[in-house]
């Protein structure tokens, strides 16, 4: 992914973004040991041997894995990624995201996503920023409707998702005049 530092931190007071690593696998291990986490995700991260194939594109170049960091209680808390990215079409996907469960409701994931965006528009100057997700993960879909994401549409049968069925995908989207709206 180039324009993409392979050493590239995002910080704000409450958060840290860096780049995952190997050995960031046995960290957030613990983290995953919910099943619920993995129901609409395409690898079972409870599975340790799950990690490395689900951060293949990460290592690979494809896409830029992050892991964050909960400045408030001094932990990791999950994971969040920037992929799919045109240069061309000034266009990336925020995604590949899921946060530990007892840091679910604690508003770090909007923060996760405002700092993403605001990369993407104001440091990338992008004219386009995707989200997509499984048309059943309702938690995920209000999350984005509740951040300002604009629903656009559904892939049908779009994703083999880890335990065998083929999700269907509903795209979400900020555009540059939606992000300058919010931030």
């Amino acid at each position: 992914m180039t324009d993409f530092p392979k050493d590239l931190i995002l910080e704000n007071e409450t958060i840290l973004l860096r780049p995952l690593t190997e050995q960031d696998f046995s960290l957030l291990s613990p983290l995953t040991q919910e099943p619920e986490l993995w129901e609409y995700f395409t690898h079972d991260l409870s599975k340790f041997e799950a990690f490395k194939p689900w951060a293949l594109d990460h290592f690979e170049g494809k896409r830029l894995q992050f892991v964050i960091w909960d400045k408030k209680t001094d932990q990791l808390a999950g994971s969040s990624g920037f992929g799919n990215y045109s240069q061309r079409d000034q266009r990336v996907e925020i995604g590949w995201t899921w946060i530990g469960k007892d840091f679910h409701g604690t508003g770090l994931n909007p923060s996760v996503k405002k700092l993403m965006l605001a990369y993407a528009f104001e440091t990338l100057n992008l004219k386009r920023v995707e989200f997509k997700t499984d048309v059943l993960n309702l938690p995920a879909r209000k999350a984005l409707i509740k951040l300002g994401a604009i629903e656009e549409g559904v892939l049908r049968s779009h994703t083999l998702l880890h335990h065998g069925r083929r999700r269907n995908t509903i795209y979400y989207s900020f555009l540059e005049e939606d992000w300058l709206k919010i931030r």
